[in-house]
Formats: C-alpha cells, structure tokens, sequence
C-alpha cells in the first residue's frame, strides 16, 4: 500500500492503495464517486471517462499512482451545486440518456471537447466520441445534444 494523493473535483484526497490500482475503482469505491462506470475494464468503451488536466481520459484500467499531481473532474464535478453544466443541460434536453450507463462518459467527452475546440467540426465531435459506445441507440440524441450546443440554430 502506498500513500497516493489526488486532486479530484476541486479537493485534495490522500488514499492508501496499491499504487497499481485503477483509478476507477478508487474513484468509486474509496471516493464514492460513483458516476464514472466500469463497462468493459479495457478502455474500450468510454464508460469510465474522468477529465484529467482538462482531458477526457478513461480510467478503469490506468493506475491510480499515474494521477498524482493531476486535475481529475468526474462528472459529478461538472455541476455547481444543484445547477447542472450546460452539457448536462443538453444531453437532457436532447433526451439523450436511455439507460444512462454510459452517459456520464459522453458527458465527460463532450465536455474535454468543448474545453479545447469551442465550435468542433464535425469529425472533431466524431473523434471525441470514438471511443465511447452506447448499446441502448442514443447516439442520435448525444449528438443532437452536441449540436445544440455548438449549432443552436441549426439542433434538430
């Protein structure tokens, strides 16, 4: 066990864990910040996505001790208190979550994206999203949601 410290949603965390622990699983089940999923374990399908250093970043199989030092932003960390980002705002509004189950990924993703390219291009959007899967089909709506965002005038 190692003595890890973490910055995670604006406050500073000192965690005894196995340095080689994923940081999933420490944000999860040490933290309790349960909105980041554990879908596949092999970062293949963007559920566990936390921002690190602003960056959307999947955590369910990258070690915990590779963190140290870094900004992490769950998806809770969005909101300010009861009001929600604007992301979260429009995947609502867009009706984009089915299950919800990977939608905090998306969040997340979405969110990285617009922090470094504020107007996206359609295949920066689809670039951001490449690694996120969602099985219930609200691909149509996420990127409604997006659009909403980026093209007000033109959402459907």
């Amino acid at each position: 066990m190692t003595n890890i410290a973490l910055r995670v949603n604006g406050e500073s965390h000192h965690i005894d864990v196995a340095p080689d622990t994923p940081l999933l699983f420490v944000l999860r089940n040490y933290l309790g910040l349960t909105g980041a999923k554990l879908g596949c374990g092999l970062e293949q399908c963007g559920a566990c996505a936390v921002l690190v250093d602003g960056r959307s970043t999947l955590s369910c199989s990258a070690a915990v001790s590779d963190f140290q030092d870094k900004v992490i932003t769950t998806v809770e960390g969005l909101a300010r208190g009861s009001q929600l980002s604007r992301i979260q705002q429009a995947f609502i509004g867009a009706g984009a979550a089915q299950c919800g189950y990977c939608i905090p990924g998306f969040i997340v993703a979405v969110t990285g994206m617009l922090e470094s390219d504020p107007n996206p291009s359609a295949e920066v959007i689809d670039e951001a999203l490449s690694p996120h899967l969602c099985r219930c089909g609200s691909h149509g709506r996420i990127k409604a949601a997006i659009d909403s965002l980026v093209r007000p005038g033109d959402a459907s």
